[in-house]
């Protein structure tokens, strides 16, 4: 998603100078985590803890209180007698509301004598978020059998750094910052920004402090043998918007009452370890979608990518569409009140392009960053064409469509003119002769680090470049536009898409397939010379249909071979090409995303000994990560029996498009399908994984007419049971071909 740390230099990698130059956006990774990090999330707020609760008391996280991009908290740490307390375990709830951290003291020591026993105060922070405010609640328990004085202290503060800051770029300049006390009990940090804005943190104690500055909170507590207290501190952003702060237990009630609402499939199945990673995966899903003007919208991730990403949403929104369209509907309005109307060469906006990524911070209210409302990817646009078709078809929303239906045609007219400029029928981004993009992103597939696209011999590419997969979205886009025009009376449009999408198929097989490979190239560069590299980029054309049924067989052969695939999924780049890292962020790693549109598009070509390969893999990476939680990627070296995969240092988590990848294998496993004017489920074709003896899907289906459906292995075979069914949803079995 962005632009990684540059690679040490070897074999067709550029000096460390160059490469920092050609990563203005990079994320650094300069120290280990002492701690490791858990991290909140409630609509436009997130917060990265360490283990104990704190925040910025140990070295190698991304830590603090953050809201639309600026940090409203950077420093927050609990002491108890002066001492760091001991860790006796921390965990994020189940549904990931709440995080709550078990502490104990230390040896306390005075003149050379323990004056307070180790273990013997028992300290519990619960904290959550909710509507632009951070709530803690800490209770203090003595366990001794004595009475017990000691100080409890919160030591705090604030850097209103810019989220970019947070990541590692320097700025010249900043605003202004001032602390002062309020009440009895509050403390403002307030900073006024070189944009004009004021952003301030309001920090409230209840009870009141012992005693209290613009940077600590000190309780003198006295608890005899079995007593307890609890203590309350808010944290309250005030920034974009001001928050209502709530008392604790009733905030806490409204965030457990939203984090239940909503109808959502709901998934069960034999494999435990799948069920707990499957639970997780729709937690995460549920907190990085935040509520918007337009409709739900998943975030792509925590901590760099909180907000709102074209690309990330829109697969997400794909992930999700067979379990959960509302979520769909939401991407596709919120993009189309967003989509570009006018030709701006800083943002890389043109009339009808899709957003790629926006911004809400000082950096890029000043535009010290391009990414305010940024429009530099070239397969976004393609993307919300594919969504929108396939959430009328799962859904039969035309109302919906018709709404759309303007930004869909805005979005093709692009495809045909500024998305390719030399109407050579390609989608393509980058000026000839323009290596380095200083305003913005230089590579606008999803695979943008400055090194992911290259030749054979390792020289980077050259633009203006056409990206394999790019092209199979832009053909799906036109098949699933054509759909939609048809459904609203427009034949001769419908004709003139399904025309063009067949054009296209040609000409993108007479350019893209190599024989030397057997393999489609990674891209073409601005001399239309091909990409001979071996790239996952060939796998992801599969779910499109782009490729004819002889050269996805051999594509299917590929992603399962011992240069591509480690054992844990299929690698970004084979093993042998001249860039290939399986450290690195985009040429070599594995990344579940990929992997699960990867596994959808074989499924799609009935290669599905090849799709449950890659599902496995993913499933297994999943049952060694902390909380059986997919990152955003992960290191490509070669699964090892008794050992789990490597990680990789930087890794958002959670991520949204990592959140729903194993949902997306299950649909591709169990050939779902779905027809809203029969009101009808279909099942095709569907397999289980080795691992899985049955599949349990509850609330299937469609707006009043559900069904819950157990599929079980028995004797070699899938067997259908329907177990519910409210509003009369037909549900079939299909053993049959599957379309290509």
């Amino acid at each position: 998603m962005r632009a990684e740390a540059p690679r040490s230099q070897t074999e067709g990698a550029l000096p460390a100078t160059d490469a920092l130059a050609e990563a203005p956006f990079y994320i650094p990774s300069t120290s280990p985590s002492a701690r490791p990090r858990r991290t909140l999330k409630h609509a436009d707020t997130f917060a990265v803890f360490d283990s104990h609760g704190d925040m910025g008391a140990s070295a190698g996280g991304p830590d603090g209180l953050f809201n639309h991009d600026t940090r409203f908290l950077s420093r927050l740490e609990l002491l108890i007698g002066g001492t760091q307390p001991l860790l006796l375990g921390s965990s994020i709830r189940d549904d990931n509301v709440t995080l709550s951290v078990d502490l104990t003291n230390a040896d306390i020591f005075e003149g050379g004598h323990i004056v307070l026993q180790r273990d013997t105060i028992h300290v519990v922070r619960t904290v959550y978020l909710w509507r632009g405010v951070a709530y803690q609640r800490i209770a203090v328990s003595n366990h001794g059998d004595d009475r017990v004085s000691f100080n409890l202290t919160l030591l705090f503060g604030n850097d209103f750094a810019d989220i970019f800051e947070v990541r590692g770029q320097l700025r010249p300049k900043r605003g202004h910052a001032h602390d002062e006390l309020r009440g009895e009990a509050g403390v403002s940090l307030i900073y006024r920004g070189l944009d004009g804005a004021t952003r301030r943190s309001e920090l409230t104690f209840e009870p009141a402090p012992t005693r209290r500055s613009t940077s600590t909170a000190t309780y003198e507590l006295s608890l005899e043998a079995g007593e307890s207290c609890s203590l309350f501190f808010t944290v309250e952003c005030h920034g974009a918007q001001s928050p209502n702060r709530e008392g604790f237990f009733r905030g806490l009630r409204e965030a457990n009452r939203e984090r239940r609402r909503g109808a959502a499939t709901t998934i069960e199945t034999s494999n435990e370890v799948l069920n707990e990673a499957l639970r997780r995966s729709m937690a995460d899903l549920h907190m990085l979608t935040t509520r918007t003007v337009e409709g739900p919208y998943p975030y792509a991730g925590t901590p760099w990518f909180s907000t709102t990403f074209g690309r990330d949403g829109i697969i997400t929104a794909l992930q999700m569409l067979w379990f959960d369209p509302s979520v769909a509907k939401g991407v596709l309005l919120r993009l189309a009140d967003y989509q570009a109307t006018t030709t701006d060469d800083s943002s890389d906006a043109q009339p009808g392009k899709i957003l790629h990524e926006m911004r809400g911070g000082e950096m890029a209210a000043l535009k010290e960053v391009p990414f305010g409302l940024y429009y530099g990817s070239v397969d976004s646009t393609p993307l919300f064409v594919i969504l929108a078709g396939l959430y009328t078809d799962r859904t039969g929303d035309l109302a919906t469509l018709r709404q759309l239906w303007p930004a869909i045609k805005r979005a093709l007219h692009w495809m045909d003119t500024a998305g390719d400029p030399d109407g050579d029928g390609f989608l393509e981004y980058g000026k000839k002769g323009i290596h380095s993009l200083k305003t913005g992103l230089q590579h606008q597939g999803w695979k943008d680090s400055f090194d992911a696209v290259f030749h054979a011999d390792g020289r980077l590419a050259q633009g203006p470049i056409a990206l394999a997969e790019v092209q199979g979205y832009a053909y799906a886009a036109r098949r699933a536009a054509a759909s939609c025009a048809h459904r609203l009376g427009e034949s001769d449009l419908a004709q003139e898409l399904e025309r063009s999408a067949e054009r296209l198929a040609d000409r993108f097989d007479a350019c893209f397939w190599s024989e030397d490979l057997e393999l489609y190239v990674l891209g073409l560069d601005g001399d239309k010379t091909p990409l001979q590299v071996r790239a996952s980029n060939a796998g992801q054309l599969l779910w499109t249909g782009i490729a004819r049924p002889e050269r996805a067989r051999k594509v299917g052969e590929a992603m399962v071979s011992p240069a591509f695939f480690s054992g844990w999924g299929v690698r970004t780049v084979a093993k042998g090409e001249a860039r290939y890292n399986p450290m690195s962020y985009h040429n070599g790693s594995i990344w579940p995303h990929d992997n699960s549109l990867i596994a959808w598009g074989l499924a799609r070509y009935g290669l599905m000994g090849q799709a449950q390969r890659v599902f496995e893999a993913n499933f297994a990476a999943a049952s060694y990560m902390d909380l059986r939680r997919l990152p955003e990627l992960f290191c490509g070296f070669r699964r090892r029996r008794g050992a789990g995969p490597t990680l990789y240092p930087v890794a958002c988590t959670p991520q949204a498009w990592a959140s729903g990848a194993l949902f997306l294998m299950i649909q591709a496993s169990l050939g779902l399908e779905f027809d809203p004017a029969a009101k009808e489920i279909r099942f095709r074709n569907p397999t289980l994984p080795a691992f899985v003896d049955q599949i349990v899907l509850r609330r299937a289906g469609f707006v009043g007419a559900e069904v819950d459906v157990a599929l079980r292995r028995i004797a070699g075979h899938v067997s259908l049971r329907v177990l519910r069914n409210s509003g009369q949803a037909k549900v079939t079995m299909i053993l049959a071909d599957r379309p290509a």
